[in-house]
């Protein structure tokens, strides 16, 4: 019998050699990267990049001393890596025409009797070719107005940068005979050091500079490359807000399928975006913070018209070089979005009280108990109500009460918090005020709907002047009166990395687990880690765990650092209290 050979996809080879030469090109400047920076600090290796860049010789595309130029192929790297067009662009046409300049170098005896010239055109033409090869890679766009404002930013660097050079070299010329060169010359050797530090100052009379002051002024040029390359090839930042047309469909969604996932209804904040699937049954919302695609939960609507906007949300993210990730997604929202090829990292435990289940009785709970009984006895009292039923003067004092009780001047939460109180569209949010002795509010907390019959809780806020034990009152106090309000199942705060702690303390865990344990237990002291944790798992709750979704593990500091910011605990620092408020105000 004959050999059956296997057929292969129209494409597919074509796609590999695509794919290839994006990764050929993207480790080339990596590479070259390395020997910029490394030639930079290591003296003698520069000395010798030095000589041979200079006179007879000329050196890859990209290849030369200095942090300038290492700054300048690492940020290259780095956009090239995220597919940006733009990058492309840049790339095919200063290596193209560094190709083209070295080839016809080569034709002269002074320049082919180097083998070295001969390397640097292959390893140029390599690079040009692999452009040429892998251009489909290279997709993404940027922001239209990033040229305009890459020109600004340069073009205004550049002059205060050369005028910064000029002072410096005047300052640090160590010449015998300074008086030799005048402000121009020094100026011009300022701009030259700024782009590199192979050029040789005997061509300047009257100037010689420290090598501290060449690295100094070299690096400078750096930072002012860093901003003109941001600008030119920063993502594009603005997305289509959420119409009312979106939230009106969206409702419409969570009313049907509302119930699959606690964290649902927070897919209405306002500075979220929308895409839809084909069908409009389903939907991803997110946000884009840092060049990162931020999504946050399960999709809402039907699961079986997730895969098509999960299809959509990806497509967008690549069209605009965004990173996608996906924060705070269930057990079945991230086995959906691991079928897309991302990547499953289990961030914690969503802490839910089955309000039928759920009893008093117990040494477990007793900490819980003790404290009902004590606020109980003091004269607090609790009123519970949707935010529809609340008069309109009393939901505005609610709402100023949980500005002034906030815990520092940002308002945080992204996936797990609505980030407004007292809107009319949610009138069916449920709020419990806690009130002391003398009828003052001291405490309160917003939850919103989970379904028909769930409550997700939202927002937190306790005068800090007031009684230990408020919280536990309040909760205990909301799941006494479920009945009334139909409810069956209440998700409360999410803990992260719970299982660490739980596991950490138990007998016969190994080292690391010990260890990590021991860093987040260091880290609470800053952040809420184990507090919450402590205060969940007093309420014997069923542990569900939440999923944070990536494409690539080299973009986890990025994303990282991307839902801290969307969290509010990166932000630049806020406005005081009374104009936040004003500014809320003005967006309701």
């Amino acid at each position: 019998m004959g050999r059956v050979r296997a057929s292969r996809e129209p494409g597919t080879d074509h796609r590999g050699w695509s794919r290839r030469s994006y990764a050929f090109a993207v480790w080339y400047l990596r590479a070259v990267t390395f020997v910029n920076f490394l030639s930079a600090v290591w003296v003698s290796f520069g000395n010798d990049i030095r000589r041979h860049s200079d006179g007879e010789y000329f050196t890859p595309y990209l290849l030369t001393a200095g942090f300038s130029s290492g700054a300048l192929s690492l940020f290259l790297a780095i956009t090239m890596r995220r597919r940006k067009r733009a990058a492309w662009i840049l790339n095919l046409a200063v290596s193209g025409l560094t190709l083209v300049l070295t080839a016809l170098a080569l034709g002269s005896p002074v320049y082919r009797q180097h083998a070295q010239n001969w390397v640097s055109v292959l390893l140029t033409a390599l690079f040009v070719v692999a452009l040429l090869t892998g251009r489909r890679e290279f997709s993404a766009k940027g922001d239209r107005a990033n040229p305009k404002l890459a020109v600004a930013v340069g073009a205004v660097g550049l002059a205060v940068g050369s005028l910064l050079a000029a002072t410096m070299v005047s300052v640090s010329n160590t010449d015998p005979d300074p008086g030799r060169s005048d402000f121009p010359e020094r100026w011009h050797y300022g701009v030259l050091r700024m782009f590199s530090l192979t050029y040789d100052d005997v061509h300047f009379e009257g100037i010689v500079t420290p090598g501290w002051a060449n690295v100094l002024i070299n690096l400078m040029s750096t930072a002012l490359i860093l901003l003109v390359l941001y600008a030119a090839f920063r993502s594009r930042r603005t997305v289509d807000p959420l119409t009312d047309e979106d939230q009106r469909d969206m409702r419409a969604l969570l009313d049907r399928h509302g119930e699959r996932d606690s964290l649902g209804y927070f897919a209405m904040r306002r500075d979220k975006s929308v895409i839809w699937s084909p069908s409009g049954k389903s939907a991803v919302t997110y946000r884009v913070v840092s060049g990162v695609s931020l999504a946050s939960g399960d999709p809402i609507g039907d699961p079986e018209a997730w895969p098509g906007a999960i299809d959509r949300w990806l497509a967008q993210a690549r069209a605009h070089g965004w990173t996608p990730s996906v924060i705070g997604a269930s057990e079945e929202g991230g086995t959906v979005y691991a079928r897309h090829g991302l990547n499953a990292l289990e961030l914690g435990d969503e802490a839910i009280v089955d309000t039928n289940e759920f009893t008093l009785e117990g040494r477990a709970i007793r900490s819980v108990r003790q404290a009902h009984h004590r606020v109980e006895r003091a004269g607090y009292t609790v009123r519970i109500s949707r935010h529809e039923d609340l008069p309109p003067d009393e939901m505005a004092r609610m709402t100023e009460l949980a500005d002034d009780w906030r815990d520092g001047a940002t308002e945080r939460g992204f996936s797990m918090a609505l980030g407004r109180l007292g809107d009319p569209q949610d009138g069916r949010c449920v709020i419990i005020v806690c009130r002391d002795a003398d009828g003052r509010p001291r405490a309160l907390l917003s939850f919103v709907p989970w379904g028909g019959d769930g409550l997700s809780l939202d927002l937190m806020r306790r005068d800090r002047k007031s009684d230990n034990g408020l919280f536990e009152f309040m909760v205990l106090e909301l799941i006494r009166r479920t009945g009334d309000l139909g409810i069956t199942q209440i998700s409360l705060n999410f803990a992260m990395f719970r299982a660490v702690f739980e596991r950490g303390s138990r007998i016969g865990a190994g080292p690391v687990l010990r260890l990590w344990r021991s860093l987040l237990t260091f880290f609470s002291r800053w952040w809420q880690i184990e507090s919450l944790y402590r205060a969940n798992a007093k309420y014997r709750p069923i542990w569900e765990p939440r999923f944070l979704l990536y494409a690539q593990s080299t973009d986890l500091l990025r994303i990282g650092i991307a839902s801290a910011r969307a969290e509010g605990f990166l932000e630049a620092p806020a406005l005081p209290k009374w104009l936040h408020r004003r500014r809320l105000e003005s967006h309701r």
